[in-house]
């Protein structure tokens, strides 16, 4: 493996997503690798003298804040929900999914919107607590981390905000969507530092990364 000063790091979500990094960085020919069959979380590419790093998306943009990593691939989603000083220049097409408002299948969407008290449960209490306040509704939000489905089922909750990909898991918990508070994909993000320390290959990757989505 080559010295660590000039090995680019980047950090894949774990999971499904990290699959879909690696097949579209393949498939512009940046790369040329596949994910370890083990339960490894970190891999090397020596054609490309990249190390990657699987790590769960949530925690991404703080692992490259703090120069974990150099760049990083994650939700754009977890970029809105909070605030990150780090350069993300370009979407990636893949990872999408939305934000979402979902209740009860039994619930009568005016109803909903005319209670005067929303209890919430989501993984975004700040993208909540904001889409309620613009709306001048007052909502009580309950962050979970788990199965936020579970909310409206145990009678915890009103409705919960979360992400949606095919709606599928609503439905299996008789949830219905009414509302979409921001789309997603995937997003290339970048430590302000690394940018300069590795321009002229971050750029090469950015470039290479449009070619293949224009």
């Amino acid at each position: 493996m080559s010295n660590n000063n000039d090995t680019l790091t980047i950090a894949l979500p774990a999971g499904r997503m990290s699959e879909e990094a690696i097949e579209f960085l393949n498939r512009t020919k940046y790369l040329n690798v596949q994910l370890p069959n083990t339960r490894e979380l970190t891999f090397y590419e020596e054609k490309s003298n990249v190390r990657f790093l699987l790590v769960r998306n949530q925690d991404i943009p703080l692992v490259v804040l703090h120069g974990g990593a150099n760049v990083g691939i994650c939700g754009r989603d977890i970029l809105y929900e909070n605030s990150y000083d780090l350069t993300f220049p370009i979407s990636l097409p893949f990872g999408f999914c939305r934000l979402s408002l979902a209740i009860s299948e039994k619930m009568d969407t005016n109803q909903f919107f005319s209670k005067s008290h929303i209890r919430v449960v989501t993984k975004y209490p700040n993208l909540t607590k904001k889409y309620f306040f613009e709306k001048g509704i007052n909502a009580e939000i309950v962050k979970l981390h788990g199965s936020i489905e579970l909310g409206p089922i145990l009678g915890i909750a009103d409705c919960i905000v979360d992400l949606v990909s095919t709606g599928r898991t609503l439905k299996e918990n008789n949830l219905k969507e009414i509302e979409v508070l921001l789309e997603s994909s995937a997003t290339l993000i970048i430590n302000r530092a690394s940018y300069y320390i590795f321009h002229q290959r971050i750029q090469e990757l950015i470039k290479i990364i449009q070619k293949n989505i224009n």
